[in-house]
């Protein structure tokens, strides 16, 4: 790995990881690149609803994803995330997107929640670190030579020069060199500041890592699901990379949203007098001082809620018996 700022970056995120794992209180905070971030974000996928807005038209009789948001909604939401303290957005050219039936890796792109923030929350607050991603079209995976566009794409909509954070979200790849090496081209042209990885294997990450600074890894994870990543995880506080987990609250819902009943985190949030989802962000928070979660939605309840699980404390036996939960 080339040494530069960001590896200095990360080597603070290794010694304030360490010190603050010596505490029984999560931490609040998190070093993205050079900026503190708290450790609850945003994800802008569910900004639209937890699925498309089924509407039908005499040329269309089946049900089509409505691209049609409420605007005034959506700024409404974004503004009191924002007042509400969060300063860590997720978000992509192709959010708010949604798998189609029996397609295990397509979706498709409702292509507006980058215009959504920019209205909401232009000019942005000097705290306010945006990440976002590309790798997924319409048609597959982008070939190496389509990535520029699409990162350029990201900074019009967004209306930035730089993007804070750019996620390459491979999907099929043997090596991610080849794509990885034309985002660092970008970061060094000025175009992106830090670099991530998302949908990955863990081999994935060295194979990034001889080309330019890795800053997060973001992959599926939560209770009872995605468990195959825990060694991921590990790999990610010892080398002082952010964690940042996606489909923490759905689980196996996945793409579908909602949040599982599932019995052992129904009874913990009974005994805290909290929803499950908020146990599923505190379990998330509770992995390490790296994992940084990013829960979306659409309803300003939620968001509350949501920010409001960083106060739950989950007890040994409680982190326990979600531990147990047998994963997907």
């Amino acid at each position: 790995m080339h040494r530069t700022d960001v590896d200095a970056d990360l080597s603070s995120n290794l010694a304030s990881g360490s010190a603050n794992r010596k505490t029984a209180n999560p931490v609040e905070t998190w070093k993205l690149g050079e900026q503190l971030v708290n450790r609850i974000g945003f994800g802008a996928k569910r900004l639209g609803g937890s699925g498309p807005i089924a509407h039908r038209t005499p040329d269309t009789p089946t049900a089509v994803p409505d691209a049609r948001p409420d605007s005034e909604r959506v700024t409404t939401l974004l503004r009191r995330a924002v007042e509400l303290g969060v300063n860590h957005l997720d978000t992509a050219a192709f959010y708010p997107s949604y798998g189609r039936p029996g397609e295990q890796h397509g979706f498709h792109s409702l292509d507006w929640a980058n215009d959504a923030i920019r209205r909401a929350l232009t000019p942005y607050a000097d705290d306010l670190f945006i990440a976002t991603k590309v790798g997924p079209t319409e048609h597959g995976l982008a070939r190496p030579d389509q990535l520029r566009q699409l990162v350029e794409d990201n900074l019009r909509q967004l209306g930035l020069e730089t993007l804070d954070l750019v996620y390459l979200r491979q999907h099929g790849l043997t090596s991610v060199a080849e794509h990885f090496g034309v985002l660092a081209e970008l970061r060094q042209a000025g175009l992106i500041r830090h670099l991530g990885l998302s949908n990955i294997r863990p081999g994935h990450l060295p194979q990034a890592q001889e080309i330019a600074p890795v800053i997060a890894v973001q992959n599926r994870y939560g209770v009872g699901f995605g468990r195959i990543n825990d060694g991921l995880l590990a790999a990610c506080g010892e080398q002082g990379i952010a964690f940042v987990p996606f489909f923490a609250v759905t689980a196996t819902g996945r793409e579908e949203g909602g949040v599982a009943d599932t019995d052992p985190v129904v009874a913990i949030s009974r005994d805290h007098g909290a929803t499950p989802a908020q146990i599923r962000i505190a379990w998330t928070l509770a992995k390490g001082p790296h994992v940084l979660a990013i829960p979306g939605t659409s309803n300003p309840g939620h968001l509350a809620e949501n920010l409001a699980a960083g106060s739950i404390t989950l007890s040994p036996g409680q982190l326990a018996t979600l531990d147990a939960i047998p994963s997907d």
